[in-house]
């Protein structure tokens, strides 16, 4: 059966258009699928991002009939009838077609202190028990992949560019949570700045959106917690 979709086309100097196509599909026919179907069999210049295609490196995150998905877990019978629009993430800069520019997204991280700052008294290899009140905190958390699907979906990333995003965010919390981490004071900084924590108005978009079942918007609430905490000087 043939499927019509219709991909955003783009390049550098030149105008934002949409081209139709139209793609044999069967039952497990993906989007991924039908976008190398096209770019094998219809159109060679047709740019995208892709891995895996197993649902496992989050790189063929895209937008799919108004909403953020993986290309490569996406069927294309469940999109019901009528053509499927295809389109970049939103809020990251475009370098061609269907291809984002990730930079910003590191760059949210570095900004937040995402990495693990070793502190001087804890053990080469500390083990935090799987049953402590701490890893039950972090674990539903640290599956992130970076597919960059939360950032797209959320409102506030496109109001307001300073926001590090649900996925840093997300990250912060983890880290504000592990006992090893000797990052705090510089990370709460950025944290308790008037575009950070403050911005995020909880309407948990990023959460419906994630492939991988995280729930930002709960970390975000988590880590708002800790920092009333801090301002009270409760321990």
């Amino acid at each position: 059966m043939a499927t019509r979709l219709s991909v955003y086309r783009w390049v550098s100097g030149g105008r934002e258009r949409w081209q139709a196509f139209a793609v044999d599909a069967g039952p497990d026919t993906t989007v991924l699928d039908a976008l190398v179907e096209i770019q094998r069999q219809q159109d060679p210049s047709l740019a995208f991002r892709y891995a895996c295609r197993v649902g496992m490196c989050g790189s063929c995150a895209m937008v799919v009939n108004g909403r953020e998905r993986w290309a490569c877990r996406t069927r294309l019978a469940t999109l019901g009838a009528g053509p499927v629009t295809v389109r970049p993430l939103y809020h990251f800069p475009l370098l061609r077609d269907l291809v984002v520019d990730m930079t910003p997204f590191a760059a949210t991280l570095r900004d937040v202190g995402a990495a693990l700052v070793p502190a001087a008294a804890a053990d080469a290899y500390a083990l935090i028990p799987a049953g402590s009140a701490e890893r039950r905190d972090i674990d539903p958390a640290i599956e992130c992949i970076g597919c960059g699907m939360c950032v797209s979906a959320c409102t506030m990333v496109a109001h307001n560019p300073r926001f590090p995003g649900p996925a840093a965010l997300n990250r912060a919390y983890t880290l504000a949570r592990d006992s090893r981490d000797a990052g705090q004071e510089a990370r709460w900084e950025v944290l308790l700045s008037d575009d950070a924590l403050a911005r995020c108005h909880g309407q948990g978009n990023c959460t419906e959106v994630c492939p991988m079942g995280l729930a930002p918007t709960t970390s975000i609430t988590s880590l708002r917690q800790l920092a009333t905490r801090k301002l009270l000087g409760i321990a």
